[in-house]
């Protein structure tokens, strides 16, 4: 189930996102997975207090055995980041995170399946219909008719994530992420049409495991085998696509990192020693949640 992860891309979120107050949005992180897996599922009465003990035991489970490795990567990438990049190292980087987060995606299969098999048919109308209002958001932010708006709304993506970790870039800087996008081989359409492939097929699995009398750990194999085709698809046309854009990526942020100033760089360093930091009080200190009503 798309969804069932949630919660790890949350914590995904809080750690790249603009805003520094990690650990103030990871203590509220049970509140807010619940309401964006409520705002998917609608759970029913019956369902609300599983799902939210569920939430619960994925949050302390995290915090006590996954923040500590998500810190010390942090860590090795900071000691890195003052010298120049290879694309390889760039790659080899975001292999290592992908391996450091598989396990926050197994235990929430894990925790998950129970709850997946109560799910009726209304449930997955309501969560087809967020589907449809997810994928005409990102026709909104990716599919712009006009190639310049589509092309300026990639830029203004770009320049914000690259600023929110190196600090203010310059013309040149600018203009080296234009033509970069301008030969990227990201397709939105490609994007699009994968995204709505992988929600039938999630669709058609919950449909499948409606009311079955199946182990939860049977269950929990059917989740991770929907996870896992979300981060490699099991579509070899798309799949191939993935390894080009991933190369592309690859390349494109060594570049830009190499093209950074002193100060910019002390400004990365800075950045991720201050969320290092903030996962690292947040696994030392007492739990303080926002309490689940």
């Amino acid at each position: 189930m798309q969804k069932t992860f949630t919660c790890t891309s949350i914590i995904v979120v809080l750690l790249l996102s603009s805003c520094s107050m990690v650990r103030l949005g990871y203590d509220g992180g049970p509140q807010l997975a619940w309401w964006w897996l409520d705002s998917y599922v609608d759970f029913n009465r019956e369902q609300k207090p599983h799902t939210k003990q569920a939430i619960r035991q994925w949050f302390d489970w995290h915090r006590s055995t996954q923040l500590p490795e998500y810190a010390d990567w942090l860590a090795a990438v900071r000691s890195q980041i003052n010298d120049p990049v290879t694309p390889e190292q760039i790659c080899r980087w975001s292999d290592e995170l992908q391996d450091i987060l598989a396990p926050a995606f197994d235990h929430a299969a894990h925790l998950g399946a129970p709850i997946v098999l109560s799910l009726d048919e209304s449930q997955r109308r309501h969560l087809e219909q967020r589907y449809t209002k997810s994928n005409d958001k990102l026709r909104r932010d990716y599919l712009q008719p006009d190639p310049k708006d589509r092309l300026n709304a990639a830029v203004k993506r770009s320049v914000k994530r690259i600023e929110n970790l190196y600090g203010k870039i310059d013309q040149q800087q600018r203009d080296l992420i234009i033509t970069s996008i301008e030969v990227s081989p990201f397709s939105p359409e490609a994007w699009l049409a994968e995204r709505q492939r992988r929600q039938q097929v999630t669709l058609t699995a919950l449909q499948q495991l409606a009311g079955a009398s199946l182990p939860s750990e049977q269950v929990a194999t059917v989740l991770r085998g929907l996870i896992e085709h979300t981060h490699r698809s099991d579509s070899p046309d798309y799949r191939a696509y993935q390894i080009k854009l991933t190369e592309y990526a690859c390349g494109f942020i060594a570049r830009m990192h190499n093209t950074t100033t002193p100060t910019q760089r002390q400004h990365a360093i800075d950045k991720l020693k201050s969320w290092e930091n903030d996962l690292r009080v947040l696994t030392g200190e007492d739990r303080v949640y926002t309490v689940l009503q």
